[in-house]
């Protein structure tokens, strides 16, 4: 479990932090919803073979600005919720996704309290936030080779709304720390949250991930949804003055919805799903390990080819040695070898459950990799569903042939090391049939194993 000590408020979601330069005094209905000023300054991995500034980019957002650009799509102002449902469809984003932060985070924090929370939307590869009353929707669009994208758009309605990048204050804090891997990223958090919404003093702050107890998780986040009698931080306010252990986990467990604690007329949604907040946990650090190995990799093939240090075609030893680290972590974490047990029976609320598992692609026996246990583990087939991902496709290929062998071996059988103990040979074998029936470019091993398996039936 990580945990870090600060002061002040904490980000229990960094979607886009930093504070942007506004353009100030805009008129009633301008033509361009333009609010970042382009600057030049520091920005890590601007340079070669990142090259993080190009414009060059394949993200949701980059994608839906040029439609926008060329005519084909148009968002529609809507009042009360501006232009947030309008880009949520046109993302593909499910409203049953929304999770609701009340701890102040983002730089709109001053808009942010336990009365009118932060709204929180995601899907596989893009996360929107938007703040009750404020000035900009918030964006984290994931790019197959760049990772991480940050953008913010414009509140109020103008006559071309547009998403703008967001590159040099939102990168300086989403690198500036261990929990994104040292790489552009995202990450959620769990703190002990006063009355006025910033993180009490003095209290500890969980980084939270898939290995996550959850009477750790959700502190600053209203939470919906069936616990049973397991409780957690979430819903849960910090007297003034009181130390961590006088926090009332169970008061704010087992929630309908949050028509008691808010007005819900202000949001999409009355709900902040509990399974929606577990699928969060689990893909925000696998988004990160995706993009750590595809930088590491880069990097180590463009040390390579500059210093002449591996012949044509092959792959020095220490390029090896430097993405294997993270591509090792990323087969240990896509399997969920360190995900916390769940204690009882957990039950959503918004629907969002349904709609995520609905989504996968299926074998002919019907099985998905979005397919929830919620009993003791989130899913039925514990393989991270980002493995069909256009991230995860864009690995350089030494890195994604070490992944693919490895995640072989475990599937397998031929690998028995304590780590993948909790997969049982029924896991891997049904993870493997899913895999070779749903998933394009597997290597020939796998299909000879499985033809063989089948054979031997």
């Amino acid at each position: 479990m990580k945990h870090t000590l600060a002061t002040g408020f904490c980000i229990s979601l960094l979607i886009s932090g930093g504070i942007p330069s506004i353009v100030k005094g805009q008129a009633a209905l301008p033509s361009r919803g333009q609010v970042v000023i382009k600057e030049q300054g520091y920005v890590p991995f601007a340079v070669e073979p990142i090259n993080y500034r190009s414009e060059d980019l394949n993200d949701p957002v980059a994608k839906l600005q040029k439609q926008l650009d060329r005519g084909e799509v148009q968002l529609a102002y809507e009042p009360g919720h501006g232009y947030l449902r309008s880009v949520l469809d046109a993302l593909h984003v499910p409203i049953s996704s929304q999770a609701l932060v009340f701890s102040k985070t983002s730089f709109q924090y001053p808009k942010i309290s336990p009365e009118h929370p932060r709204a929180l939307y995601y899907n596989d590869d893009v996360y929107v936030g938007q703040v009750h009353d404020g000035r900009l929707l918030e964006f984290v669009s994931f790019d197959p080779m760049q990772g991480a994208i940050f953008y913010v758009m414009d509140e109020h309605r103008v006559e071309h709304p547009r998403f703008e990048r967001s590159e040099l204050d939102c990168v300086q804090c989403h690198v500036a720390n261990n929990s994104t891997r040292g790489i552009p990223g995202v990450m959620l958090r769990s703190v002990y949250t006063s009355p006025s919404g910033v993180q009490a003093a003095g209290t500890p702050a969980f980084i939270t991930g898939q290995e996550s107890p959850l009477k750790d998780r959700f502190g600053g986040w209203y939470v919906t949804g069936n616990s049973s009698h397991e409780t957690h931080m979430g819903n849960a306010l910090l007297a003034d003055n009181a130390s961590p252990e006088q926090l009332n986990r169970a008061s704010g467990a087992n929630l309908p919805d949050l028509k008691a604690k808010i007005d819900t007329s202000a949001y999409l949604s009355p709900y902040s799903d509990i399974v929606a907040q577990l699928v969060l946990a689990h893909q925000t650090q696998m988004h990160n390990l995706i993009t750590l190995t595809n930088y590491q990799a880069r990097q180590a093939l463009y040390a390579d080819a500059t210093k002449n240090r591996a012949a044509e075609g092959t792959v020095s030893d220490a390029a090896r040695h430097q993405f294997e680290r993270p591509a090792e972590q990323l087969v240990r974490y896509l399997f969920f070898t360190n995900e916390a047990k769940l204690e009882a029976p957990i039950k959503g609320t918004s629907g969002f459950a349904e709609e995520f598992a609905a989504r996968g692609p299926r074998d002919s026996r019907g099985r998905s990799l979005r397919d929830f246990d919620l009993q003791t583990r989130i899913f039925k087939y514990p393989c991270s569903y980002l493995v069909y991902s256009a991230d995860f496709d864009a690995i350089p290929a030494p890195a994604k042939e070490y992944i693919y062998h490895r995640m072989f071996e475990v599937l397998s059988g031929r690998e028995q090391g304590p780590e993948f103990a909790s997969l049982s040979s029924e896991d891997r074998k049904a993870i493997l049939e899913i895999l070779v029936a749903t998933k394009p470019g597997l290597p020939e091993e796998w299909k000879q194993f499985a033809s063989g398996q089948n054979e031997a039936q």
